[in-house]
Formats: C-alpha cells, sequence, structure tokens
C-alpha cells in the first residue's frame, strides 16, 4: 500500500509538470460533450485534439503521450476506430484511458468494449454500475453477470459496490481505475484512495464524467497511472467543492468549475480531502 503522504508529493508534482509542459492528450469522445472535455483539458494545463476517423486516430496516439477513448455517442465508423487507437495506444506503449459510458446499451458498444480487453487501458473512469459491466464482461468477476442491469450515464449502484470490480480491472490492466459517485473511489489493485469533494450541481450538468476522462489522460502524460488517477480526481473534486461556494445554478456552476479547474495550484489539489486503505 502506498503511503497518503508520497501519494499527495506524487500528486503535487504531476500537477506541476502538466502545467509546465502543457501536454496533448487527444481524445475520441461523447459528441455531446467534445467541448467540455476540450476546455477542461486547456484549463488543467494540457493541450486537446478531437479526432473520430480511423487513420485519425492512430495519427493522435504518435502525436501525444496519452489518448482518451469515450464510448458515449457511438458512430458506425467508431467500430474501426476504437479498436485501431487502443491497439495503436498499446503497441506504442503509451497510455489511454477508458470510459464505458452506457455499457449494456447495444450491441455495438459490448462488441467495441470486448474487443478492447487485450489493449489493457491505463486508466478506467466509470460509475459504479459500468465500472462492475465492465469487470463482469471482461470475465474478472467470476460467474456474475452485470450486464442486465439499466445503464447510460446514472448508475444503478453505489460506489462501494463496485469497489471489488475496480480492484480486480486494476489488477488485469496492471493500471488505476476511477469510480465516480459521492466520494470517488481510486485503486491500482493494492491501494485504495477516497477523494472527496465535488458537488451535487455536478449530476445536473452534461459532461463532468466525459471531461474527468480528458483531463485523466492530460495526467496520464506526465505521471504513472496510480497518480494520473489520483490527481485529475482530486483536481475535480476540489474545483467542484470551490465552484458550488460561488455558484448556486447549474449553468454558472459549470462556467465557474472551468475557472476552478485552471485557478487550483498543485498543492492545493494534493491537499484535497483522501483517505487511504489497503485493496
Amino acid at each position: 500500500m502506498i503511503e497518503k503522504n508520497q501519494i499527495k508529493a506524487a500528486v503535487a508534482a504531476a500537477a506541476h509538470k502538466v502545467r509546465e509542459t502543457n501536454p496533448m492528450a487527444g481524445s475520441i469522445t461523447n459528441t455531446v460533450t467534445i467541448d467540455f472535455v476540450a476546455n477542461a483539458q486547456l484549463a488543467v494545463g494540457g493541450s486537446a485534439a478531437m479526432v473520430y476517423l480511423p487513420d485519425e486516430g492512430e495519427a493522435l496516439v504518435a502525436a501525444g503521450n496519452a489518448v482518451y477513448l469515450n464510448m458515449g455517442t457511438l458512430f458506425p465508423i467508431y467500430e474501426q476506430t476504437i479498436p485501431a487507437t487502443a491497439k495503436a495506444a498499446h503497441d506504442a506503449g503509451k497510455a489511454w484511458v477508458l470510459d464505458p459510458v452506457g455499457l449494456g446499451i447495444g450491441s455495438l458498444r459490448t462488441k467495441l468494449l470486448e474487443e478492447l480487453k487485450p489493449y489493457k487501458p491505463t486508466i478506467v473512469r466509470g460509475n459504479a454500475s459500468e465500472i462492475i459491466a465492465l469487470a463482469s464482461l471482461w470475465d474478472l468477476l467470476g460467474a456474475e453477470d452485470a450486464l442486465d442491469r439499466p445503464r447510460g450515464v446514472d448508475t444503478t449502484d453505489g460506489v462501494d459496490a463496485a469497489r471489488e470490480a475496480a480492484v480486480a480491472l486494476a489488477r488485469y490492466t496492471g493500471g488505476a481505475v476511477v469510480v465516480s459517485g459521492e466520494v470517488d473511489l481510486v485503486t491500482d489493485g493494492t491501494t485504495v484512495v477516497r477523494s472527496h469533494g465535488g458537488s451535487e450541481l455536478m449530476s445536473k450538468i452534461t459532461g463532468c464524467g466525459c471531461s474527468q476522462g480528458g483531463v485523466l489522460a492530460v495526467y496520464a502524460t506526465c505521471a504513472d497511472a496510480f497518480t494520473a488517477a489520483v490527481a485529475g480526481t482530486s483536481h475535480y473534486n476540489l474545483a467542484g467543492t470551490r465552484a458550488a461556494a460561488v455558484a448556486t445554478a447549474p449553468a454558472s456552476f459549470k462556467v465557474t468549475f472551468i475557472d476552478e479547474l485552471y485557478r487550483a495550484t498543485g498543492e492545493e489539489i494534493a491537499a484535497n480531502p483522501m483517505s487511504v486503505e489497503e485493496a
């Protein structure tokens, strides 16, 4: 298990490195939230690039040190683009972040996520239901079948219900898993961090989860999987807490949230409340 002080020091260092280097993390993401993803990546100190064609995905991997794949709004061409991009990242030894949005809705999404298993994402980010469903789809939870639960952007399970699935996914991939919820859970399969903060208003605007995935990819260009996952989650929870202290309605919250992503320093991000336990 990694000690809390070590985690905090690594998070602060990662945040400083992102600000200093302005790393590019490309995305193939939900069309509903492209603008939010790009602006969040810019606000934390990264650079954004959004594509959807198969040859562009492979070029995106070559151009940066991390890529973000979000399964939110799928088009037929993604049947080529998403596996090709994941394979390119895996083969090049570059980080990639997976958000299995809506797993269980439609055959294409399930097929694509089955195909992604061998490419072992560096970070998986999702709500509790999505994390349970992905671990089940990849046969990491024994005989349990979680694919018949309702899926979408809203979870039907609590974060603690996904702890076993998150640990199993992290151990399989050798990376990290982020489970979003009232108190977020981050694990590398040996250590579990519970990150506090955020705001209920985050559930009143579309794209907080998608944009967090893009930010995790930015951090993954500058840090190991677990540090990147904790840093991106802490950054989000800090900004959510601060934005909620200023804004009281969804539209103003979204604008203020992006501002607070921009304002947060490495030390402030590292100091966001967290607890640490053994997986």
